[in-house]
Protein backbone atom coordinates (compact mmCIF):
# COMPACT_ATOMS: atom_id res chain seq x y z
CA UNK A 1 0.00 0.00 0.00
CA UNK A 2 1.56 3.46 -1.10
CA UNK A 3 1.93 6.11 1.54
CA UNK A 4 -0.40 8.81 -1.02
CA UNK A 5 -3.10 5.86 0.21
CA UNK A 6 -2.18 5.85 4.07
CA UNK A 7 -1.83 9.56 3.92
CA UNK A 8 -5.67 10.28 5.52
CA UNK A 9 -5.11 7.79 7.95
CA UNK A 10 -1.53 8.79 9.22
CA UNK A 11 -0.54 11.08 11.46
CA UNK A 12 2.92 13.09 10.88
CA UNK A 13 5.50 13.21 13.81
CA UNK A 14 7.51 15.94 13.28
CA UNK A 15 10.27 15.93 16.20
CA UNK A 16 9.95 20.03 16.58
CA UNK A 17 7.96 22.71 15.49
CA UNK A 18 9.12 24.44 12.60
CA UNK A 19 8.50 28.05 10.73
CA UNK A 20 6.65 30.79 12.14
CA UNK A 21 3.32 30.84 12.11
CA UNK A 22 2.50 33.89 13.36
CA UNK A 23 4.43 35.72 11.30
CA UNK A 24 2.53 34.22 8.10
CA UNK A 25 5.04 31.62 7.72
CA UNK A 26 4.20 28.43 5.93
CA UNK A 27 3.86 25.11 8.41
CA UNK A 28 6.17 22.45 8.64
CA UNK A 29 3.72 20.34 6.35
CA UNK A 30 3.40 23.01 3.95
CA UNK A 31 7.04 22.64 2.56
CA UNK A 32 8.89 19.86 0.39
CA UNK A 33 9.60 16.50 2.34
CA UNK A 34 13.45 17.16 2.43
CA UNK A 35 12.08 20.81 3.49
CA UNK A 36 10.63 19.72 6.39
CA UNK A 37 13.54 17.76 7.61
CA UNK A 38 15.55 20.04 7.10
CA UNK A 39 13.41 22.69 9.50
CA UNK A 40 13.36 19.91 11.91
CA UNK A 41 17.08 19.60 12.34
CA UNK A 42 17.75 22.96 12.33
CA UNK A 43 15.45 23.59 15.13
CA UNK A 44 16.70 20.38 17.22
CA UNK A 45 20.23 22.11 16.78
CA UNK A 46 18.86 25.47 18.14
CA UNK A 47 17.43 24.03 20.75
CA UNK A 48 20.50 21.33 21.86
CA UNK A 49 22.75 24.52 21.71
CA UNK A 50 20.73 27.18 24.00
CA UNK A 51 17.66 25.20 26.22
CA UNK A 52 18.22 25.31 29.67
CA UNK A 53 17.12 21.30 29.31
CA UNK A 54 19.49 20.68 26.61
CA UNK A 55 21.30 16.92 27.32
CA UNK A 56 24.22 18.52 25.86
CA UNK A 57 26.51 20.33 28.61
CA UNK A 58 27.53 23.62 27.33
CA UNK A 59 31.12 22.39 27.59
CA UNK A 60 30.37 19.49 24.69
CA UNK A 61 28.24 21.39 22.61
CA UNK A 62 31.37 21.52 20.00
CA UNK A 63 31.62 17.72 20.43
CA UNK A 64 28.08 17.39 19.39
CA UNK A 65 26.73 19.99 17.53
CA UNK A 66 25.76 20.69 15.19
CA UNK A 67 24.08 17.01 15.23
CA UNK A 68 25.18 14.85 12.58
CA UNK A 69 22.21 13.21 9.71
CA UNK A 70 21.94 11.20 7.21
CA UNK A 71 20.63 12.86 3.96
CA UNK A 72 17.15 12.57 3.72
CA UNK A 73 15.99 9.51 1.95
CA UNK A 74 12.26 8.50 1.35
CA UNK A 75 13.36 4.74 0.85
CA UNK A 76 13.37 4.42 4.57
CA UNK A 77 9.86 5.90 5.19
CA UNK A 78 7.18 3.51 4.79
CA UNK A 79 3.63 2.65 5.76
CA UNK A 80 3.03 0.58 9.03
CA UNK A 81 0.11 -1.17 10.63
CA UNK A 82 0.07 -1.26 14.25
CA UNK A 83 -1.20 -5.06 15.00
CA UNK A 84 -2.13 -6.47 18.14
CA UNK A 85 0.89 -8.16 20.21
CA UNK A 86 0.71 -11.58 20.33
CA UNK A 87 2.20 -12.46 23.71
CA UNK A 88 2.90 -11.53 27.18
CA UNK A 89 2.67 -7.21 27.19
CA UNK A 90 4.03 -6.58 30.13
CA UNK A 91 8.12 -6.52 30.46
CA UNK A 92 11.37 -4.91 31.93
CA UNK A 93 13.31 -2.60 29.47
CA UNK A 94 17.17 -2.68 30.71
CA UNK A 95 18.34 1.32 30.69
CA UNK A 96 21.64 2.49 30.42
CA UNK A 97 22.04 3.34 34.15
CA UNK A 98 21.71 -0.57 34.91
CA UNK A 99 17.85 -0.12 36.34
CA UNK A 100 14.66 -1.93 34.44
CA UNK A 101 11.63 0.20 33.36
CA UNK A 102 8.31 -1.19 33.64
CA UNK A 103 7.04 -0.94 29.81
CA UNK A 104 3.98 -2.37 27.78
CA UNK A 105 3.97 -3.63 24.51
CA UNK A 106 1.10 -1.45 22.94
CA UNK A 107 1.57 -3.62 19.36
CA UNK A 108 3.81 -4.55 16.61
CA UNK A 109 4.53 -2.20 13.99
CA UNK A 110 4.49 -3.98 10.38
CA UNK A 111 6.40 -2.55 7.23
CA UNK A 112 8.38 -3.03 4.67
CA UNK A 113 11.71 -1.03 3.60
CA UNK A 114 13.33 -1.99 0.63
CA UNK A 115 11.68 -4.52 0.06
CA UNK A 116 12.15 -6.68 2.91
CA UNK A 117 8.96 -6.91 5.43
CA UNK A 118 10.08 -5.98 9.00
CA UNK A 119 8.72 -5.65 12.49
CA UNK A 120 9.22 -3.32 15.37
CA UNK A 121 7.30 -3.40 18.33
CA UNK A 122 6.01 -0.47 20.03
CA UNK A 123 6.31 0.42 23.45
CA UNK A 124 4.46 2.27 26.31
CA UNK A 125 5.13 2.84 30.14
CA UNK A 126 3.36 0.38 32.36
CA UNK A 127 1.15 3.02 33.82
CA UNK A 128 -0.04 4.56 30.67
CA UNK A 129 -3.63 3.84 29.95
CA UNK A 130 -4.38 6.69 27.82
CA UNK A 131 -1.13 5.18 25.22
CA UNK A 132 -1.50 9.15 23.21
CA UNK A 133 2.64 8.16 22.76
CA UNK A 134 3.82 5.16 21.09
CA UNK A 135 7.62 4.47 22.01
CA UNK A 136 10.05 2.55 19.63
CA UNK A 137 13.21 1.62 20.24
CA UNK A 138 15.30 -0.24 17.92
CA UNK A 139 18.65 -1.48 16.92
CA UNK A 140 20.21 -1.70 13.41
CA UNK A 141 23.36 -3.06 11.96
CA UNK A 142 24.58 0.38 11.55
CA UNK A 143 24.94 0.75 15.83
CA UNK A 144 28.23 1.15 17.22
CA UNK A 145 30.22 1.90 13.57
CA UNK A 146 27.62 5.06 12.21
CA UNK A 147 25.35 5.56 14.99
CA UNK A 148 25.25 5.24 18.72
CA UNK A 149 26.52 1.73 19.79
CA UNK A 150 22.94 0.85 22.43
CA UNK A 151 20.42 1.82 19.35
CA UNK A 152 17.84 4.66 18.26
CA UNK A 153 14.35 5.61 19.10
CA UNK A 154 11.36 7.07 17.29
CA UNK A 155 8.46 8.56 18.62
CA UNK A 156 4.86 7.84 16.77
CA UNK A 157 1.74 9.66 18.02
CA UNK A 158 -1.39 7.15 18.36
CA UNK A 159 -3.78 6.99 15.36
CA UNK A 160 -7.21 5.94 15.54
CA UNK A 161 -6.82 3.71 12.77
CA UNK A 162 -3.59 2.15 13.52
CA UNK A 163 -1.84 3.19 10.31
CA UNK A 164 1.32 4.94 10.76
CA UNK A 165 3.84 7.13 8.58
CA UNK A 166 6.97 4.88 9.89
CA UNK A 167 9.84 7.89 9.16
CA UNK A 168 13.50 6.42 9.92
CA UNK A 169 14.68 9.88 8.80
CA UNK A 170 13.20 11.54 12.13
CA UNK A 171 15.14 8.53 14.04
CA UNK A 172 17.39 10.57 17.00
CA UNK A 173 19.63 9.25 19.41
CA UNK A 174 19.03 8.64 23.03
CA UNK A 175 19.70 11.55 25.30
CA UNK A 176 22.25 9.22 27.25
CA UNK A 177 24.35 9.43 23.65
CA UNK A 178 24.65 12.96 24.74
CA UNK A 179 25.33 12.82 28.47
CA UNK A 180 25.56 9.10 30.75
CA UNK A 181 23.77 11.24 33.51
CA UNK A 182 20.17 9.89 31.84
CA UNK A 183 18.50 6.47 32.26
CA UNK A 184 17.86 5.60 28.76
CA UNK A 185 16.10 2.22 27.77
CA UNK A 186 17.54 -0.17 25.23
CA UNK A 187 16.05 -1.80 22.29
CA UNK A 188 15.14 -5.41 23.24
CA UNK A 189 15.90 -8.17 21.19
CA UNK A 190 12.43 -7.60 19.64
CA UNK A 191 13.42 -4.53 17.77
CA UNK A 192 17.24 -5.68 16.67
CA UNK A 193 16.89 -5.06 12.81
CA UNK A 194 19.10 -7.05 10.86
CA UNK A 195 19.43 -4.36 8.19
CA UNK A 196 21.37 -1.32 8.37
CA UNK A 197 19.10 2.17 8.67
CA UNK A 198 21.18 4.34 7.08
CA UNK A 199 18.30 7.50 8.32
CA UNK A 200 17.95 9.84 11.20
CA UNK A 201 21.21 10.68 13.06
CA UNK A 202 24.32 9.75 13.31
CA UNK A 203 27.68 10.04 15.11
CA UNK A 204 29.29 13.34 14.54
CA UNK A 205 32.68 11.43 13.86
CA UNK A 206 31.54 8.68 11.76
CA UNK A 207 31.38 8.77 8.07
CA UNK A 208 27.83 7.25 6.56
CA UNK A 209 28.56 4.81 4.42
CA UNK A 210 26.74 4.12 1.20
Amino acid sequence: MSLSKLAAGVTLILTLASGNLACGGKSPQDLPYNAQIAADRSSKDAQFASASDSPVKPDKRGQFLPLAYYAPDEMYRAPAMLAPYQGEEAMEMPTSTGKRREMRRAGQLKFSIKGQTLTLTAFVEATDRQMARLFVPFADQTNGTETYPAGRYLDLTRTATGLYDLDFNRAYHPYCYFNDEYDCPFPPAENRLGIPIKAGERMKDARAGS
